[in-house]
């Protein structure tokens, strides 16, 4: 049996579509250019798909230097990386952390486009967000992302999970970063230590599923209370994803190639 990387995916603004990478820098935070922008609201809340689904029809891409976001009905945004003068705090459940402020441009437009008053934040060097639960290790630290740096899924668990739907679902209502070929439907589960080419992980836990995977991610609305209803008939108590932190924080190459 061949394990293999098949497929990378970055979330540049937390709670937006997907960018699909054939290859991606590791660095101890998650992908490089995941989840370092997002969107809050007055308070400094995130905004997700959770509460705002319309954000699925969100594109964008993300540079290192450059960010640019597409929706439907809008010019699109392009906005600089922020120098960091300006910081605003924001909170990512109980984690409260200071950020860089996006700017004036991009509240304006993530503003219309959500028809609410909301804000744009960016997690540059200044910005550090600790593992604070009991899985992470001292020094270790994430993105905006949930709870860990990396979240993988194999096209098996998918599969499973299709062969029991009326309507089979994609891979991107999962969200992951990494998608894996070649094992046994949740095989994933049971891994403790994942090697992809250079770069090393620890499994860190399962991940818990939530109401994103509800969201049709073309549509931008809920349709259905799949998977979550069938998954809760055979996969209580466990879930659908796998979730990893770096071993090792040192940045590394990864590319769509052999898994060990």
């Amino acid at each position: 049996m061949v394990i293999r990387l098949s497929a990378i995916h970055l979330y540049p603004v937390k709670g937006i579509r997907g960018v699909t990478a054939t290859h991606a820098q590791v660095e101890s935070e998650g992908l490089r250019h995941d989840r370092r922008w997002m969107i809050i609201d007055d308070e400094g809340h995130f905004l997700s798909q959770r509460s705002h689904p319309a954000l699925a029809l969100l594109a964008g891409r993300f540079d290192g230097h450059h960010l640019e976001l597409t929706a439907p009905g809008q010019a699109p945004l392009n906005l600089d990386t922020p120098d960091g003068t300006r910081r605003i705090a924001v909170t990512v459940w109980r984690d409260r952390v200071d950020a860089a402020a996006a700017g004036e441009q991009g509240d304006a437009w993530i503003s219309r486009f959500l028809g609410q008053k909301c804000r744009m934040a960016y997690m540059d060097d200044s910005c550090s967000r600790s593992i604070t639960s009991s899985r992470g290790r001292p020094g270790e630290s994430v993105s905006f992302a949930d709870g860990y740096p990396f979240l993988l899924v194999s096209y098996a668990s998918l599969a499973d999970l299709n062969s029991r739907l009326d309507t089979p679902l994609p891979m991107d209502r999962f969200r992951p970063n990494l998608v894996v070929a070649g094992c046994e439907a949740f095989a994933e589960d049971g891994w403790q230590r994942l090697a992809i080419g250079e770069a090393v992980f620890r499994f860190a836990g399962l991940c818990a599923r939530c109401s994103v995977t509800t969201v049709d991610q073309k549509s931008g609305t809920r349709k259905s209370k799949e998977p979550l209803r069938t998954l809760a008939t055979y996969r209580q108590g466990k879930v659908e994803s796998f979730s990893a932190s770096t071993w090792y924080p040192r940045k590394r190459a990864l590319s769509r190639s052999g898994t060990r």
